[in-house]
């Protein structure tokens, strides 16, 4: 079966996020008041194929571990769902 995955990551709290502050230091002069406690993180989107679900989710853990996200400074949020209508 195939699954589309979608992996969202951020920077864990504490972690500085000097991008997120450049941006909402810069939201007001464009007009955007009150805004504030700006992160930045960066998304993966992929299809994979597995025998199931719970397969795919755990490669693609895996694959957060050992390539996509670094886990001493960033924290993911996985979604696997069926590629398609597939059920």
């Amino acid at each position: 079966m195939q699954f589309s995955v979608l992996v969202e990551t951020r920077l864990r709290d504490g972690v500085a996020d000097p991008e997120g502050a450049t941006i909402e230091r810069s939201l007001p002069a464009l007009g955007f008041e009150g805004v504030s406690g700006v992160r930045v993180g960066k998304a993966f989107r992929f299809t994979i194929e597995a025998d199931d679900q719970a397969s795919a989710r755990a490669e693609v853990e895996d694959m957060c571990k050992r390539f996509l996200t670094n886990p001493v400074i960033e924290d993911a949020t996985i979604t696997v769902a069926p590629a398609g209508g597939e059920g």
